[in-house]
């Protein structure tokens, strides 16, 4: 009787790896004629026998299933995920049998999935499908786990898309990781046009330089990303409308390097977004002591100042910024705006007096008053439109401003110009 039931079972374990073999035969068939669909069914099948595969097996199960998935890059969003969890429970397996016979393979074609990943994210990036975007970045990074960019691309699409506590998980991980960002650039001029050319490697760029065609060789750093990813954790948190988990981020982030200028911005911006005005300009004034031709933050200080109605600190940045960089259109429309913002106060006063003699003398004042904000506004403007002949917006304003104050002959000018822009 003990040598029928031991026959049963050998017969047993013969029919269940006769049935293994067959259906990871079939699949692996089907993947080589690009029947994914068929494949899938067999790995379905074969699934179950899953406890009584060998090692060698299962690597082999993993590795069609992970191929069956993935659909040579067809496969959906779900079963993409669950190709690339097969695949790493395949290298597992091998790893922990001291084998590396599919791992090989995995690796082998490791390089077009990644590069199929990236072109989906940039895709879909350049079509603002932000939740597809990221995910495939996500994909390329699991794949690729060295190429930190990858998951820094992901999370700050995953912000984009909205996708916080998904975001949060990977900035999370990347701080983890230590991931600042940094990188050696390798730059060198072009001789022909003056301008400055990066290349992929030192050597490309040594290359070109011994060619002739370009000169002064050099290596640069990229800034740090840690302030960055330290802002984007903070906001995250404002947006959850958990303000004390936003200020928290910052400051473990500023405990390693508190004079850090991207986490001085960081935590400035922050600031901002909770409405702590007085904190903000604090650590703007910081940030300038570090970087006292910033035209950006010159420019921030005088929008908060002009937001306050402190127009002369306002005028004073928005000069400051503009004598930093001519070119800076922003800080001269800025400039005129914070300058006709003080119209509505004169005209409500004008509108509020009554018909005396001191009224009427006080009304004259301000109507002086009101023409002088014109006049003070102009140069900004005229600058302005200088920088950008197309600015609708300042022709438009000028236009008006001169039709306010009876210059007759630039009011025409300007009008024909307004005309053309906008195709009249």
């Amino acid at each position: 009787m003990k040598k029928q039931i031991v026959l049963g079972l050998a017969f047993m374990i013969g029919a269940i790896s006769f049935g293994q073999k067959k259906e990871m035969k079939a699949a692996e068939k089907a993947i080589k004629s690009n029947n994914y669909a068929d494949a899938k069914s067999m790995i379905q099948s074969a699934e179950p026998m899953l406890s009584s595969m060998d090692d060698k097996t299962k690597a082999k199960f993993y590795f069609l299933k992970g191929q069956a998935l993935y659909a040579n890059g067809a496969g959906n969003e779900a079963d993409t995920a669950l190709a690339l969890e097969s695949f790493n429970t395949l290298m597992e397996v091998e790893e922990a049998s001291g084998k590396n016979t599919y791992t090989v393979k995995v690796d082998e074609i490791k390089v077009s999935m990644i590069n199929s990943f990236i072109e989906k994210a940039q895709t879909a990036l350049g079509q603002k499908n932000y939740d597809s975007s990221y995910k495939n970045f996500e994909n390329a990074y699991k794949l690729s786990p060295s190429d930190t960019l990858y998951l820094y691309n992901a999370a700050l699409l995953a912000t984009s898309n909205k996708s916080y506590d998904k975001a949060l998980s990977m900035f999370d991980e990347l701080q983890k990781l230590n991931y600042t960002g940094i990188r050696i650039e390798h730059i060198a001029t072009d001789k022909e046009s003056g301008e400055d050319q990066k290349f992929p490697s030192a050597v490309m760029r040594d290359v070109s330089v011994k060619g002739g065609t370009h000169g002064n060789p050099r290596d640069t750093k990229t800034e740090s990303k840690a302030g960055e990813i330290a802002k984007n954790i903070a906001l995250i948190y404002i947006e959850k409308g958990e303000s004390d988990k936003a200020i928290a981020a910052i400051e473990k982030a500023k405990a390693t390097n508190p004079k850090d200028f991207n986490l001085i911005l960081a935590e400035a911006n922050v600031r901002y977004k909770l409405g702590q005005m007085d904190e903000y300009k604090s650590l703007i004034t910081e940030a300038l002591s570090i970087e006292p031709n910033n035209v950006d933050l010159l420019f921030n200080l005088g929008v908060v100042a002009a937001e306050e109605k402190d127009y002369e600190s306002a005028k004073k940045y928005y000069d400051k910024s503009i004598e930093v960089d001519p070119t800076y259109t922003r800080a001269y429309l800025n400039a005129a705006a914070m300058i006709l913002d003080q119209e509505p106060a004169i005209v409500d006063e004008m509108n509020g007096l009554g018909s005396s003699a001191a009224d009427d003398k006080r009304y004259e004042e301000l109507k002086e008053e009101r023409t002088q904000l014109y006049k003070d506004a102009i140069p900004y403007l005229q600058l302005a439109f200088e920088n950008e002949p197309k600015n609708i917006q300042a022709a438009r304003t000028l236009m008006n401003i001169y039709s306010q104050i009876d210059d007759q002959p630039n009011f025409e000018a300007m009008k024909a110009k307004v005309d053309a822009l906008e195709g009249n």
